[in-house]
Formats: C-alpha cells, structure tokens, sequence
C-alpha cells in the first residue's frame, strides 16, 4: 500500500464491502486537545486515538513521546478496530506530519497496509466531503503487534549516523539553528544532522509534493540514496513524516526503510554530555 492515499481514492475504499479502518490522530503541541476537534466533526467511521497516551508512552528520560508499550499499543488499537488483514487510513487536521506517526508506528508494530490521508481532515471539508459528530462504536480488533518491524536508533547510533550517513532534522529551521527552543532543555541540533524541515513536504494547497519533487527535495540536502538514511525531530512525531516523505519519493522503500531516532531531541538534549551544534551548517 502507498503511504499516502487521496480523498478520491478514499470515498472509493469507503464503499467497499470492507473498508479501511479509520484513525482520527488529530493533535497539536500548542492544542487545543485533539478530541475537542474530533467531537467538532471528524470522517464517518473514524475512530479517535490519542498521540499522548495511546501513541505514545508517558514522557520521561527517553523523551516526551517515547514509543509506547507494545502491549499498550495492541490494546489502544483493538479497541480502534484494527485488524491485521484490513487495511487502515489515519489522518490528522492537514499536512500529515502527526498521522505519519500513526503511520509509521502501525508499520512498525508489522501492519502491511496502512496509508495517510493526502491533506488530511482540512482537504476533506474543504471540497464538501461528509463529516459526522457521530462516535462510532467498533467491534475490538484483532491485530497482534509485533514490534521492530521498522527500523529505530538510539541516542549513540544517531551520532554515528550523522557523521557516517544522513541524519536529518525536522523541526523547523529557527529550532535546527537554536536560535530559539521553546520545548526541550538545551537549543542546537545533533553535530552532523542536516535540516529537513517537515513543512517542506507540503505545497501550498497542504497536499503532498510530488514523489518527484521530493526526490529532488532530498538530494538538494544531500542525502545519498545509497546509504543509511534516518530522521529525528523535537521528540519522534514529526520525524516520521520525513520517513513518509522518503518513501513516496523513492529515496527508500519498505524492504530499505529509513531509521527513525524515537528519542529525538528531547531525548539528546536532556544529557548535558552529549554535545548540541548551532548554526545553519550540518554540524
């Protein structure tokens, strides 16, 4: 399955004797709570399943959004419906960047079959499409995670990667600079990483680039499409849409995915001893 799938595409899932299930992963740092938005209007069918508490274990030394207990996991998505032989869309408010989490941690956990909603929930009301406040009910699921079916590094490794492959930054320019941190305890980035900004994937329109021009996209960052390749962010969520943006453009693929530093930057920069890098060169 592509990662990414159109509101077009979608509406034809949908009217299948067995359609996809649904994830609504709405959220945002500076909120409102993603449920407020989901009990406003969501998509018919969907489910909503929160980033904090069931997409993510509870913030600690390993970072604010540390992978969650595969054990938790397993449970947070039967409750939403999912089985291992259906497909699954998520979607968030629009660029993609928290579904892709959702995204990556189903591929992760081994579900084969999972796509992000191109444009998310802003594409779908924008041209008209049915929203419901309606909370759906689904029988549990019965999904089995089976983790590490995604590659992930820890802090040491995604130093390696930085001076030995391509470890790219998404956060935005200003915080991969560290001439501001809002959130974390020290500003800067990982001495090597190069920044990849996660609003880079988007155009104007909020849909995804082209694989095309994301392909050119990363090889303007240089990133060597033979090598080892990984991402990293504040604290794992937005990371994975560079995992996304790689694999619609080709630059991996799901036998060669890309590395994911879950940790991130929450994680790194709450170790005084691991060095912090400034500046908009990669290093």
């Amino acid at each position: 399955m592509h990662p990414l799938i159109s509101t077009d595409d979608l509406m034809v899932e949908l009217h299948r004797e067995s359609p996809p299930t649904l994830l609504d992963v709405r959220w945002s740092l500076q909120g409102p709570p993603g449920r407020e938005s989901y009990d406003a209007g969501h998509l018919p069918g969907a489910v909503f399943v929160d980033l904090d508490t069931e997409l993510a274990a509870e913030p600690g030394p390993a970072g604010r959004h540390p992978l969650p207990d595969p054990g938790d996991l397993e449970t947070a998505l039967r409750r939403a419906g999912v089985d291992g032989d259906r497909p699954v869309v998520v979607y968030d408010a629009d660029n993609g960047s928290v579904a892709a989490r959702a995204w990556w941690l189903l591929r992760w956990a081994g579900h084969e079959s999972v796509a992000v909603l191109d444009g998310g929930y802003a594409a779908w009301g924008e041209e008209g499409r049915t929203t419901t406040t309606d909370v759906p009910h689904p029988a549990e699921g019965s999904f089995r995670v089976r983790p590490g079916s995604m590659p992930v590094v820890d802090a040491d490794a995604a130093a390696r990667l930085a001076q030995e492959g391509t470890l790219l930054d998404a956060r935005a320019p200003e915080r991969y600079r560290g001439d501001v941190e809002p959130v974390d305890p020290r500003a800067g980035h990982i001495p090597g990483a190069r920044n990849a900004p996660f609003a880079a994937h988007t155009g104007q329109s909020g849909r995804w680039r082209s694989p095309e021009e994301l392909a050119k996209h990363f090889a303007d960052l240089g990133v060597d499409t033979e090598g080892l390749v990984g991402a990293y962010c504040g604290s794992g969520v937005t990371a994975c849409s560079v995992l996304l943006a790689l694999e619609h453009a080709g630059v991996s693929d799901p036998g060669r995915p890309a590395v994911l530093y879950a940790g991130s930057w929450s994680n790194w920069s709450a170790d005084p001893a691991r060095p912090a890098a400034t500046g908009s060169e990669a290093g």
